[in-house]
């Protein structure tokens, strides 16, 4: 599992000129899957999220987690994060899930952060979206499990 995790001071999903998740201050979530991902993979990247510290204290420091901030997760899926690069010109993607199985890792991920007492807003599964954001520093990190 993959997540590219972008602090925002708004971001939204659109598919077929609709808005179908958007947040304000947060974080974007984009979310690859790999074949071998499980409730494991799932469970270390929802305590990862809930308590990463981000977002920026009184001094200006990256001292508060989501839930301190006040913030929101737009979780988004991703196949191509989990692509093969090194060799050619052309992305493999053997190491990826299968639809089914990506799907059911994403819906599970997405359970998993509102149990955890996070607001989580989504994109949709396998559709084409268009991801719009205002990433907040920059701030950007790379977590994999």
């Amino acid at each position: 599992m993959i997540a590219l995790i972008q602090r925002v001071s708004q971001a939204s999903v659109t598919v077929e000129d609709k808005t179908i998740g958007e947040i304000d201050r947060g974080m974007l979530v984009l979310l690859g899957v790999e074949k071998d991902d499980d409730h494991t993979q799932i469970q270390k990247l929802v305590r990862k999220l809930a308590n990463y510290r981000l977002f920026s204290d009184e001094e200006g420091k990256m001292n508060l987690d989501i839930q301190q901030a006040q913030g929101k997760i737009l979780l988004v899926s991703q196949f191509t994060l989990v692509a093969d690069t090194q060799k050619g010109n052309r992305p493999g993607f053997s190491r990826g899930a299968s639809p089914a199985h990506g799907e059911a890792i994403y819906n599970e991920t997405v359970t998993a952060l509102t149990q955890a007492g996070l607001q989580v807003e989504t994109g949709q599964f396998g559709a084409d979206m268009q991801v719009a954001l205002i990433n907040d520093g920059p701030v950007t990190f790379q977590f994999t499990f």
